[in-house]
């Protein structure tokens, strides 16, 4: 059992028995507990997000320096849809 401490947080939730099976073998392979294979996935979840974001704010304003019209732009691109 994990010592108590003011940053951790005990919660109770509900698998489908088709989710808790798959735990239970991924856990099994790699010898850990529930608690640490959904502890696992928690992290996993939150820096796929992470990096989701990371992706999203990079990119944002990519153009912003650019001199051009962008509905002149998205006009040019279009076009060529037509000439084929």
């Amino acid at each position: 059992m994990m010592p108590p401490h003011d940053d951790t947080m005990r919660t109770i939730i509900d698998l489908p028995e088709g989710q808790l099976r798959a735990l239970d073998a991924w856990r099994r392979a790699r010898g850990i507990s529930r608690a640490e294979a959904v502890r696992r996935a928690l992290d996993h979840l939150l820096e796929d997000e992470a990096r989701a974001r990371a992706a999203v704010d990079t990119a944002f304003g990519i153009w912003k320096d650019r001199a051009l019209d962008g509905l002149a732009q998205q006009e040019r691109l279009r076009g060529e849809w037509d000439d084929r």
